[in-house]
């Protein structure tokens, strides 16, 4: 018989009927292959007869046509299995949804590969759905949105360029990775505080409502996430315990839930002020993108620079305008419509004291002519004479004159004295 103990594992797998027939017959030197040990499980399994299990459907997938895949949960323990149909159990499962309760017919089995044991459905049918999960959930759901935790006013905005990210996931989490990895690719200058807690179990949310606080009263975390990788509806339960919630709710550092896969959903999505279907698509919401933020730097440099070019090119413009006017190059020219105005009034003016001056030439020289024939001299002129009592006064009556009164005969050229006789 072979020896494999400190030896070379075998070239080739040996025949059936030279391994022990017995796993007591097994030692370290004469063991059973794995495969082997698979088998008797199977076959074992195989014996078993048919049953009826009951528990709540926490994932359901009927996509392909005459087959369907579930994951049932017990209603009271952490215990879940497998359970997988096909045409008529596909069928009927169709009708069914993520949280319903069921009780299923059929027989487990032994997948080999893996050695892992599931349930291969014949019927399945309706349980009820009070006191699952998802119930329980649902109700606990609808409390505290009664309360207020889940309003869009409560939400606090995301800063545009955290420089510290407090992570809150599972010790050598994958989460952890993607959430690094792409925070980094996307904003190197970020720096983490990271906290490691259980992400499921009984002892997930103290761990995460531990986490929160602590984060929350850090001054130097910007923004906190609480990252998961993907799981079952029961492994993600914890998220939706209701002190998580309410730590998420009341924290004032703004939080995103970044729990499983896209599909899924916990109730910390709700309460916190931004949910990411991934990890990888929160470090994408969490900081921008680096490259991007540089495009638009970039952008707005250069918009700046041709807006700065075309204001001084206007400028210069209009500087050229300006000294390229007549008034700048031949100054006397700004002049030249006052000198017109200037000399024109000055033609005006001299017409207007001429035609003034003539008028009142005019206006003399009639005044003169009436004058002139009104004056007494021009009727002494004609030969008459003005005779004057010794008192000047003219003598227009004889009677008024006595004989040997002094009279004064005045002529055209010169006067006489008399005596009247």
């Amino acid at each position: 018989m072979p020896s494999f103990a400190g030896g070379n594992a075998p070239a080739a797998p040996r025949p059936i009927d030279q391994l022990p027939r017995l796993a007591s017959q097994t030692t370290a030197e004469n063991p059973w292959p794995v495969s082997v040990l698979s088998q008797k499980f199977h076959v074992a399994v195989d014996k078993w007869p048919a049953a009826w299990i009951c528990g709540q459907i926490t994932e359901i997938n009927t996509r392909r046509a005459g087959s369907a895949y579930l994951t049932v949960r017990d209603d009271f323990e952490d215990v879940a299995i497998s359970v997988s149909g096909w045409r008529d159990f596909a069928r009927k499962a169709a009708a069914f949804r993520q949280g319903d309760r069921v009780v299923i017919h059929g027989k487990a089995d032994i997948w080999i590969k893996q050695t892992r044991l599931s349930f291969i459905g014949d019927d399945i049918r309706r349980l009820g759905s009070g006191g699952g999960l998802k119930e329980q959930i649902d109700e606990l759901r609808r409390k505290l949105k009664g309360e207020g935790l889940f309003d869009a006013d409560r939400k606090i905005p995301l800063p545009e360029f955290p420089s510290c990210i407090g992570l809150i996931c599972a010790p050598q989490a994958r989460a952890e990775g993607d959430v690094i990895t792409n925070v980094n690719l996307r904003w190197p200058s970020v720096r983490f505080k990271v906290v490691h807690a259980h992400v499921q179990g009984p002892q997930c949310p103290p761990d995460i409502v531990a986490a929160i606080r602590m984060l929350d009263a850090d001054p130097d975390v910007d923004v906190i996430i609480v990252a998961r990788g993907g799981g079952a509806f029961e492994d993600l339960i914890g998220f939706s315990d209701e002190s998580v919630v309410r730590a998420a709710a009341a924290c004032e550092t703004p939080i995103v839930s970044a729990i499983g896969h896209e599909d899924d959903w916990t109730l910390i999505d709700l309460a916190v002020d931004l949910r990411a279907s991934t990890p990888t698509d929160a470090a994408k919401k969490v900081v921008p993108d680096v490259n991007e933020q540089w495009q638009l730097v970039t952008g707005a440099i250069e918009r700046m620079r041709m807006r700065i070019e075309a204001r001084v090119t206007n400028e210069i413009r209009l500087v050229d305008g300006y000294a390229n006017r007549p008034s700048l190059t031949r100054p006397l020219t700004m002049l030249e419509p006052h000198q017109r105005f200037i000399d024109e009034a000055r033609r005006r003016m001299d017409i207007g004291l001429r035609r003034i001056t003539d008028d009142a030439s005019l206006t003399i020289e009639k005044l003169h002519a009436s004058l002139t024939a009104l004056s007494p001299q021009s009727t002494l002129d004609r030969g008459y004479a003005v005779v004057q009592a010794a008192g000047g006064h003219v003598i227009d009556d004889p009677s008024t004159v006595s004989t040997g009164d002094p009279i004064t005969v005045t002529l055209k050229h010169g006067q006489l004295n008399a005596t009247v006789s």
